[in-house]
This record gives structure tokens, C-alpha cells and sequence, in this order.
């Protein structure tokens, strides 16, 4: 009897332990989720943002843009995946055709002008006050007057620093032929005489690559054979597809004959028709060439590729014809960031593509973009100490009597396109100038 109590009694002990360590794991297991209940959300994973500018190729601001990038990418750990490229006619037309496949960036560094109108008329990209109502300040640091504004009537693009172009000067083949750096009083005539001088010296009086980059040269001989107040006007075509015969359709077809008197005259270089743009460029920071369009960008570009000789090199005046002053230019804020529709409907991609922008178009970013030229800050740009290319490029500037932005962006990608093309057979005779403006503005 006494057994069997005993074992009875080992029996409920054994039990009594089973069941204290069966409800012993319940409390373990509720135990383990209180731990770690602290309402943190988990960290966001890196992400690839894919850009697209024209901080590209031999760009005066490259490596500010690789900076830049550099910051973002450290300050965020996202990744940038940089299809940056020379700013040139096959690039826009690569950048449309991007849009057209699917194959868009996530943030795209573009003319704010009529270059933008196919993939902004395709919803293709986002507006920034769409932006705002989930990021409130966003690009409140710029001045909303200074914002391209679409034919839809809202603004997309957040603007970087602005643009003026103008006439480069390379002082030592001037020197070598006896000849004064231009003044703001530079006139179409003592230009032609002095291209006369450099071309008997064994000099070319111009670098520019008519194949390629065309369009400076055009802008400011439109503005000579007009006005800075009629600059923006642009032909027409009747019904019939035929140019009307106006005044703005006669100052285009007498830019285009200027064009072609400075290439019969052998101004151009001699390969005009075929040279790359920095082929020509070379042939003038090489002291090949004396006088070079360009813009403020190109500023940066000798600073970067030709400091040994820096000193040889100014900035002047195009030389004005009729009505025209050579102290007008063209100048004014062409190109800007947008976001696409691709990267803000992705839930991964949006807030790092808005944070992209909004770094490189901070105030203290965008001042290491700027030398002497205009901003859309609200507190201006800080700029540091100036060179002497970029000391010549603010004294010219202070003694711009007026500025104009640039026709070609009023006008359609086609028609740009079409037209430019066509100023190699203008020059050679094979098309007349009505003809060319024709043909171009019946793509507009």
C-alpha cells in the first residue's frame, strides 16, 4: 500500500512539472514580441536612381556634377546610375526618344523650352506643384517667376543655374595678327576685315563646327538682321505649306545668307562641314583659331582643360550688324531637373528621386555651378574667387545693354532639327535659304 501511495505520488510530481513547463513556454513566447514592440520601421533599402543630364563629355562642369552626386550619394547611401552625355542635337533626340520606348531616367536634366513639350504633353514627367502637395518644400528655395512654364500652363522643371552666350577671344592669335580684342562697340564690318587679316596670317578667323553646332552662330545672326525686341518672332507658313513672306521670314533667310558669305569666304575652318564640336574647340583653346560662340558653360571648359594657357583667352562681343549692338547677347535659364512620372509612381524611387533634386539645387550646391551666371535663388548664388577668364566673362556682362533668350527654343525639335540640318546645304549652294526656313518651319 505504502508503494503504491509512493508511486502515486511521483506520478502527480511528474505531472505537475510537465504542465509547469508546458505553461512555462506560452509566457516565453509573449515575452519575445513585447521586446521588441518599439513602433521603428524598418530601414528604407538604398536605391538606384538612373539620371540623365548634359553634364556630359568635355562639360565646363563635370566634375561639379560628379560632386555633387558624390554628396547625395554618401548623404543618402543611394546609388546614382549616371547616363549623362554631351548636350548636343542627337542628344535630345536620344533623350525623346527615350520617352517614346519607356526607357525614361528617373531624373532628367533638359531644356525647360519647346524641347520638353513632347514628353510634358505625354504626362511623361511630374509638375511641381503635384510635387509639393507630398513635399511641401520643394524648390521653394528658387523663385517660382524665374520657373519655365509649359503650354499646359504649370511648371516642371526645378532651374539650375542660367546660360548667356557670347564671342570668345583667343588674345594670342589676335596679338599675332595685330589686331584689338572687340569691344562692346564691335561692329559687322570690322569683323569681316579683321576675319580677313587672321585668314592671311595662316589662322582661322572662326572655329565652329557647322555639322554640329550651328545654332550659335545662327541666334546671333538672326538678332543681327533684326532686333533684340523682334529676336522671339518666327516665320510662318500659309495654308499651302508656303513661307509667308514677312519680316521675320526675311531676317531668317538673311541670317542663313550671312552664314553662307563667312563659309564662301573661308572663315569657317576647313573642315566645318565635318569636324566635331570639340574638334573646333580644340583648334581654338590650340591657338588655331581666333574667335569662338559659345556659352557660359565653356567657361568652365578651359579652366579645366587649358589652365597653362588660360591667360590667352577673353570674353567679348559677337559683332552687331543693322539695328544690333554688340553689346546685346542672348542669355537667360534654359534648362532644368525633372522628375519623371516612371520614378515617382514607384513607391521605392520616389522620395530619393525629390531628394536628388533638392540637393543638387540647393543653394550651397548650385553656387559651385555658378561663375557669372544667373540663378533662379532666392538668395543668389555665392560664387568663390573669379579667374581671369571668368573676371573677363563678368566685365563683359556688365556691359550687356540687353538680353534676349534664344529662337531656337521657341521653336519645335522637328523644326530645329530640320533646320540646323540644313544649313550645310545652304552654305554649299545646294539649297537656298527660303527654302531651308521653309522646309523647317513646316515642322513647326
Amino acid at each position: 500500500m505504502k508503494r503504491l501511495l509512493a508511486l502515486l505520488l511521483v506520478l502527480v510530481m511528474a505531472l505537475s512539472l510537465v504542465a509547469c513547463g508546458q505553461s512555462a513556454a506560452p509566457a516565453e513566447e509573449s515575452a519575445a514580441p513585447s521586446a521588441g514592440t518599439e513602433n521603428t520601421e524598418p530601414a528604407k533599402e538604398p536605391v538606384t536612381l538612373n539620371v540623365v543630364t548634359s553634364y556630359g563629355g568635355d562639360d565646363g562642369n563635370r566634375k561639379n556634377f560628379e560632386a555633387a552626386v558624390k554628396s547625395y550619394e554618401e548623404e543618402t547611401g543611394n546609388k546614382v546610375n549616371d547616363g549623362s552625355a554631351t548636350s548636343n542635337e542627337e542628344w535630345k533626340a536620344k533623350v525623346l526618344t527615350d520617352f517614346e520606348t519607356g526607357s525614361e531616367p528617373d531624373v532628367l536634366f533638359f531644356f525647360t523650352n519647346a524641347d520638353a513639350e513632347p514628353f510634358i504633353s505625354a504626362g511623361k514627367v511630374v509638375s511641381i506643384d503635384e510635387i509639393r502637395a507630398e513635399y511641401p518644400d520643394y524648390a521653394t528655395n528658387m523663385k517660382d517667376s524665374m520657373m519655365a512654364v509649359a503650354s499646359d500652363g504649370k511648371q516642371y522643371a526645378v532651374p539650375s543655374s542660367g546660360y548667356w552666350e557670347n564671342m570668345f577671344v583667343n588674345k594670342s592669335v589676335l596679338d599675332a595678327c595685330g589686331i584689338e580684342v572687340p569691344g562692346p562697340d564691335y561692329t559687322w564690318d570690322q569683323f569681316l576685315a579683321d576675319c580677313q587679316t587672321i585668314l592671311d596670317n595662316g589662322y582661322t578667323p572662326i572655329a565652329c563646327s557647322l555639322v554640329e553646332v550651328p545654332h550659335y552662330w545662327f541666334e546671333f545672326a538672326v538678332m543681327n538682321n533684326g532686333a533684340l525686341d523682334n529676336q522671339l518672332e518666327v516665320p510662318t507658313v500659309d495654308a499651302d505649306g508656303k513661307l509667308v513672306d514677312d519680316a521675320a521670314a526675311q531676317k531668317w533667310i538673311a541670317a542663313l545668307n550671312d552664314l553662307k558669305e563667312l563659309y564662301e569666304l573661308g572663315y569657317f575652318p576647313k573642315n566645318t562641314l565635318t569636324a566635331t564640336d570639340a574638334e573646333t574647340v580644340a583648334m581654338f583653346g590650340d591657338g588655331e583659331a581666333a574667335f569662338l560662340i559659345d556659352g557660359s558653360w565653356k567657361v568652365g571648359h578651359f579652366v579645366e582643360n587649358y589652365a597653362d594657357t588660360l591667360d590667352d583667352y577673353v570674353v567679348s562681343y559677337v559683332p552687331g550688324k543693322g539695328d544690333r549692338s554688340a553689346s546685346e547677347a542672348i542669355g537667360g535659364i534654359s534648362m532644368g531637373y525633372f522628375i519623371t512620372r516612371k520614378a515617382w509612381d514607384d513607391p521605392a524611387k520616389r522620395e530619393a528621386a525629390v531628394a536628388f533634386v533638392s540637393h543638387l539645387t540647393s543653394d550651397e550646391v548650385l553656387s559651385t555651378f555658378v561663375t557669372t551666371e544667373v540663378t533662379a535663388l532666392v538668395n543668389g548664388a555665392k560664387p568663390s574667387g573669379l579667374n581671369a577668364l571668368q573676371q573677363s566673362a563678368a566685365d563683359a556682362n556688365a556691359s550687356i545693354t540687353g538680353v534676349v533668350g534664344a529662337v531656337q527654343d521657341t521653336i519645335t525639335g522637328e523644326a530645329k532639327g530640320d533646320l540646323f540640318a540644313n544649313i550645310q546645304n545652304v552654305v554649299t549652294g545646294k539649297m537656298t535659304a527660303e527654302e531651308a526656313v521653309e522646309s523647317a518651319i513646316k515642322l513647326n
